[in-house]
């Protein structure tokens, strides 16, 4: 494993945080093996199966973009998105959503389609076709009956009268 005693902690905190993410050059995982100020890392072996989406809380947004605000010098912007391991398009869509006026804007939301809301009329017309099966079925059974029925009389020779019912 890493020896942690020797590097500077707030390294080991970058690189605890930067774990699953992108890593912006000269900062490895602890997990990988490099050499960071002298020290070997073990690699581990297990590969995720899939990769983890990384979320940003809206302090850290707005932290970020306080420093990015701050940058003065040539280079100076370059190196926080390296450091942090972001992209410009990141800090470009905070913005806009800092512009939103909410700080609940810059939290992250949960992705994919919206729980769309059952119509009530959805739930009538499945119950009416339910009915509506269950009626059928009951038709298929009483032709079926009536046409065993016909096939009877026809053999006994029961004549039948002018509504289809056997005469006693």
């Amino acid at each position: 494993m890493l020896e942690k005693e020797s590097i500077e902690p707030h390294v080991i905190r970058k690189m605890e945080e930067m774990e699953g993410g992108r890593r912006p050059t000269g900062i490895s995982s602890i997990k990988e093996t490099k050499n960071i100020q002298g020290i070997r890392a073990v690699p581990d072996p297990e590969v995720r199966e899939r990769a983890v989406r990384r979320r940003f809380t809206a302090e850290y947004k707005l932290r970020i973009l306080k420093e990015a605000e701050s940058c003065a010098e040539r280079g100076q912007f370059g190196s926080l998105l390296r450091r942090e391991g972001l992209y410009s398009s990141n800090l470009i869509t905070w913005r806009r959503q800092m512009e939103k006026g909410t700080l609940e804007a810059l939290s992250p939301r949960k992705r994919g389609p919206k729980a769309k809301r059952p119509d009530p009329s959805a739930r009538r017309i499945a119950e009416l076709e339910r009915e509506n099966q269950k009626l059928q079925k009951k038709l298929r059974q009483a032709e079926t009956i009536i046409d065993v029925q016909k096939k009877i009389s026809e053999i006994l020779q029961i004549p039948l009268t002018e509504n289809g019912e056997m005469n006693s």
